[in-house]
């Protein structure tokens, strides 16, 4: 939880901000800090870069937990938590990170450890993430695995 403050207190928005929000306050701040304004200052673009990577990264997190983003994927999402089976999952920093057969794979951001232990000796992920997992931590999709 504390990577979603430090993103949004980067790019200095709360958790109302819209995806028009977010996308306008990231190319502003993208305008101002982009390396190529640092032509002859070796420096100054250095910095510029790093700051960048941070302000991308920070937009593209904030964008795919946004309520927005997670309504465009709703139905998607509900479909693989209630038909999909766990295939696998590994927690990493307080994200749980949980791969589905249909090849989906949400990350779920702020679990414990003890929590995710919890799972691990569990008979059923799967029926352990319905009751303790889903609908109680901030997620986000992360990916998708093509099937054979």
């Amino acid at each position: 939880m504390k990577k979603i403050g430090d993103y949004r207190k980067l790019l200095e928005v709360d958790n109302t901000a819209t995806l028009k929000d977010l996308k306008t306050i990231y190319r502003n701040v993208m305008k101002d800090t982009h390396p190529d304004k640092f032509v002859n200052n070796e420096k100054g673009k250095l910095e510029a870069e790093e700051k960048s990577k941070s302000v991308i990264e920070a937009y593209h997190f904030l964008v795919s937990i946004n309520p927005e983003t997670q309504e465009k994927y709703k139905e998607e999402y509900t479909e693989t938590i209630t038909t999909s089976i766990i295939t696998d999952f590994y927690l990493e920093k307080s994200i749980l990170k949980v791969q589905h057969l249909n090849g989906k794979m949400f990350e779920y951001i702020g679990v414990p450890r003890n929590t995710y232990i919890k799972m691990v000796n569990a008979d059923s992920p799967s029926r352990f993430a319905r009751r303790h997992i889903y609908g109680n931590f901030i997620y986000r999709k992360s990916g998708e695995v093509m099937a054979d």
